[in-house]
C-alpha cells in the first residue's frame, strides 16, 4: 500500500508540473452600418462584444469596424456572406433588393409593436422563418435591437391632403418606401452619415430616421420643422448576422455566449432607446419650441394602410415563403392584438395623458 501511495503522489506531482495547453481564443470581425460610437445602435454591438468576452472569460473577442473603415454601410450583407467579416450589425430591410423577403424581419406598416414583435420571433415562429430566408447565403440572423415604434419623419412643409405627397423627395428605407412610391412620393434611400446633408441642399423634402433618441443628435430640427408621427416601422428590428461557417467553428459554449450576449444586447438597446427617445423629446420641445408635432391626415393614413395591404397581397401571390412570413405576422397580430387593446391600449386611453 505504501508503495502504491508513493506511486500515486509521483503521477499527480509529475501531471501538476506539465503546462496546461491555453484553450484556444476565437476572434470574430463584425461590420455594422453605423458609423464610430454611433449611440444606441453602435451602443448594441459595442455591449454584445463586451458581454461576449466576459462570459467567455476572454476566449471570445469581437473585433468591430464601423462604416468609417469597411466603407460599406449598405454592404454589410454582402461581406458577411462572402466571408469578408464573421459578423455584421445592419437591417434587414436595407437588402431588399437582394432578398425581398429579409425586409419582413425589420418590420412591416401597421404591423406589430416591438413587444409584439419580439413574441413573434421567439414564440410565435419568427426565428424559424427568419432561418428559412438566410439559410440559403448561407448566414444566420438573430434580432439585434428595436427601436421601439419609429416617428413618420421630418418635413419641410406640413402634409395636409393626398395633393401634399405628389412628388415628394424622402427618403424611407424598406417596404415603406414601396407604400409612399405607390402615393407618388418620389422614394430614395441614403446612409445615415449623408442624410442631413441631403435634407440641408434640398436634396430630399423630407426624411425619416428614428426618432427623438437619434434624430435629435443629428439637427433635422434645425431645418424641417414638421415631425410626424409614424405608420411604418411599429417596431423596427435591426439584426446580428453571422456568417454560418464562422458559427460552425465555435465550440458549442461559445455559440451559446454569443447568442445570449446578441439577445441581451437587442433588449439593452431596446430600453435605451425608450429612455433616450423620452429625454431627447423633452429638450427638443424646451430648446426647439418652432419643432411641431404632427400626425397624418385621416385620409392620408387609409391611403397608406391601403397601399400597405395590397402590396403585402401581391408580395404573397408570387412568393410562397412570403406568403408563410406575412400569413404568420399577421395571423400572429391577430391574436396577440386583442391582448394588448385590453391591457397597454386601455390603461395608456384610461389615465390623463402627460403634456
Amino acid at each position: 500500500m505504501k508503495a502504491l501511495r508513493i506511486v500515486a503522489v509521483t503521477l499527480l506531482a509529475l501531471f501538476a508540473s506539465v503546462p496546461v495547453q491555453a484553450e484556444r481564443t476565437h476572434t470574430l470581425r463584425l461590420a455594422e452600418t453605423w458609423g464610430p460610437n454611433y449611440p444606441i445602435l453602435g451602443d448594441a454591438t459595442r455591449h454584445m462584444a463586451a458581454m461576449a468576452e466576459t462570459m467567455s472569460g476572454g476566449r471570445l473577442r469581437i473585433r468591430i469596424d464601423s462604416s468609417n473603415k469597411h466603407k460599406a454601410p449598405f454592404g454589410i450583407f454582402d461581406m458577411v456572406k462572402a466571408g469578408q467579416y464573421d459578423m455584421g450589425h445592419t437591417a434587414s430591410y436595407y437588402y431588399k433588393g437582394k432578398i425581398p423577403n429579409a425586409m419582413y424581419f425589420t418590420t412591416v406598416p401597421f404591423g406589430m409593436i416591438a413587444p409584439e414583435q419580439y413574441a413573434w420571433f421567439y414564440f410565435g415562429g419568427g426565428m424559424e422563418l427568419m432561418a428559412q430566408v438566410y439559410a440559403p447565403h448561407g448566414l444566420l440572423s438573430f434580432p439585434g435591437g428595436n427601436t421601439g415604434n419609429q416617428m413618420g419623419g421630418w418635413f419641410r412643409d406640413e402634409i395636409t391632403s393626398m395633393a401634399d405627397l405628389q412628388g415628394l423627395k424622402m427618403r424611407t428605407p424598406g417596404f415603406a418606401g414601396e407604400v409612399m412610391a405607390e402615393l407618388g412620393v418620389a422614394v430614395t434611400n441614403i446612409p445615415p452619415g449623408e442624410l442631413y446633408t441631403a435634407l440641408e441642399r434640398g436634396t430630399i423634402d423630407a426624411l425619416e430616421w428614428v426618432g427623438p433618441a437619434l434624430d435629435f443628435n443629428m439637427g433635422f430640427h434645425q431645418i424641417a420643422n414638421y415631425y410626424y408621427s409614424g405608420w411604418q416601422e411599429p417596431g423596427a428590428e435591426v439584426q446580428f448576422l453571422i456568417n454560418e461557417r464562422s458559427w460552425n467553428q465555435l465550440p458549442a459554449d461559445l455559440q451559446e455566449i454569443l447568442r445570449v450576449a446578441m439577445r441581451t444586447a437587442a433588449y439593452d438597446m431596446y430600453i435605451q432607446s425608450t429612455h433616450e427617445s423620452g429625454v431627447a423629446w423633452d429638450r427638443m420641445k424646451d430648446e426647439y419650441p418652432g419643432v411641431t408635432h404632427k400626425t397624418f391626415p385621416p385620409e392620408v393614413i387609409e391611403a397608406l394602410r391601403a397601399a400597405t395591404g395590397k402590396l403585402l397581397a401581391e408580395a404573397a401571390e408570387g412568393d410562397p415563403l412570403a406568403s408563410n412570413i406575412i400569413r404568420s405576422q399577421q395571423d400572429y397580430l391577430n391574436r396577440i392584438r386583442r391582448w394588448t387593446n385590453i391591457s397597454d391600449r386601455a390603461y395608456l386611453n384610461t389615465v390623463a395623458p402627460v403634456e
